[in-house]
């Protein structure tokens, strides 16, 4: 068996689509206490512990793309505080924080513009 797994660094980036970027930034900004480092007008750019979270924006006329049966996790320490969290600044559940295997519990919100944010705690994961 070959070994690709060399030639793959890891998850890098999350990318939502948005119809409204200044709004959808500033959310973001909120919601996780960090500004951009990249801000333009076709995309926004946050490093969030290493990781991506960019933002484009949905070209006028075009559909959301919808979550395309893709998940994305985002670590966290407290996962009721990080849920309670976004829900106060708008986002909507989709999936309470459940246990899905002793200590790892998930759970999912829908950010303003319809994409799904999930969350993990993982302790087991380093």
């Amino acid at each position: 068996m070959i070994n690709i797994s060399k030639h793959f660094l890891g998850l890098r980036t999350t990318i939502y689509r948005v119809n409204d970027l200044p709004k959808a930034t500033a959310w973001y900004t909120k919601a996780f206490g960090v500004i951009p480092y990249y801000n333009e007008p076709y995309y926004v750019g946050f490093e969030i512990e290493g990781y991506e979270l960019g933002l484009q924006p949905i070209p006028e006329g075009e559909e959301h793309p919808g979550a395309g049966g893709v998940e994305t996790y985002w670590g966290v320490e407290d996962i009721q505080a990080a849920y309670e969290h976004l829900l106060s600044l708008g986002a909507t559940a989709h999936s309470e924080p459940r246990t899905v295997g002793e200590p790892i519990q998930v759970a999912m919100v829908k950010d303003p513009w319809g994409n799904i944010l999930g969350l993990i705690y993982n302790p087991l994961f380093k």
